[in-house]
């Protein structure tokens, strides 16, 4: 039969033409993606040159990833292959995202050694969407700041914002399920809202003297160069450097806040939320702090 008709390949020799297996042409053969072009009188299948390269076209839409129907689509003329791939394009892209944000929620639980509940929870956190995530931040902005009697700290809070992007790196998935959980968490607000009560300024009266430091990167470097030379806390340059910084201020209200901060863990918010926002965020200060804290603590005991 194939002497007499040289042009006509039986699904075999068209198998060995495109290299797939007789399995997979058949298959697409009875889904119309690669229909016979005739039957031979024992009602065998038959094909022709422009069935091999209908074949090859059919392969490269598979292997970039579209389904048999759209690839059916495609070549009855109901669609083209632009249309098509654009929405596999976005397609992918919510996929990649998706594995993104499975791939965070993994290599943290790995990190952690987390439970199954634990796993639960990062994992639920981290597939918020963004009206859930905003709810979150409301919150808790309302438990830490709501009420306090300061326009310019108002005005902050009102466009004070987390937003993890729509398509956010697997740091920034990792920061956001930890600056969740934080952030939800009672004592924690407790802790951060004492601590911003004592940074508030009263009516009537000047800017609490401890306010200062947290928003003050030139006093933790201060701080940083005499740790490096090996200043103790409790040495004489310790104490020129208090002076230095404060002058009369009310140390025991510096201290205070000073305090209030390193408990409630200021400075590991600051930079998870830097971390969020794909921010590059200043050096973790918490040592200098606590230096700073123990140097104010032996100036009020001389």
């Amino acid at each position: 039969m194939d002497d007499e008709q040289p042009d006509v390949l039986t699904i075999g020799r068209l198998a060995h033409r495109t290299g797939l297996p007789v399995r997979t042409l058949r298959f697409w053969s009875d889904e119309g993606a690669v229909p016979p072009v005739a039957r031979s009188a024992g009602g065998y299948r038959l094909y022709d040159a422009e069935s091999v390269a209908r074949v090859e076209l059919v392969r490269t839409l598979r292997e970039l990833g579209l389904g048999l129907d759209d690839v059916c689509r495609v070549l009855s003329g109901r669609t083209t292959v632009a249309e098509v791939a654009d929405a596999h394009v976005t397609a992918l892209d919510a996929q990649i995202r998706s594995l993104k944000v499975s791939r965070a929620v993994l290599s943290t639980v790995a990190k952690r050694g987390s439970t199954v509940e634990e796993t639960t929870l990062m994992n639920r956190l981290a597939r918020l969407s963004a009206a859930e995530r905003k709810q979150i931040i409301d919150e808790f902005k309302e438990d830490v700041f709501g009420g306090l009697d300061d326009p310019r700290l108002r005005d902050r809070i009102r466009t004070y914002s987390i937003e993890l992007p729509d398509d956010p790196t697997p740091e920034q998935v990792d920061a956001w399920i930890e600056l969740a959980e934080l952030v939800r968490d009672p004592g924690f607000r407790a802790r951060l809202r004492t601590w911003t009560e004592l940074n508030t300024p009263v009516p009537g009266q000047g800017h609490p003297p401890g306010a200062s430091i947290w928003w003050a990167r030139q006093i933790v470097q201060t701080v940083a160069e005499i740790r490096k030379g090996g200043g103790p806390p409790e040495g004489p340059a310790a104490a020129e450097v208090l002076s230095e910084l404060f002058g009369d201020a009310d140390r025991a209200a510096v201290l205070r806040s000073l305090e209030a901060g390193i408990e409630a863990g200021a400075e590991h918010y600051r930079r998870l939320v830097a971390r969020v926002r794909g921010q590059d965020s200043s050096p973790d200060a918490t040592e200098e702090l606590e230096w700073l804290a123990r140097a104010l603590r032996a100036a009020d005991q001389t």
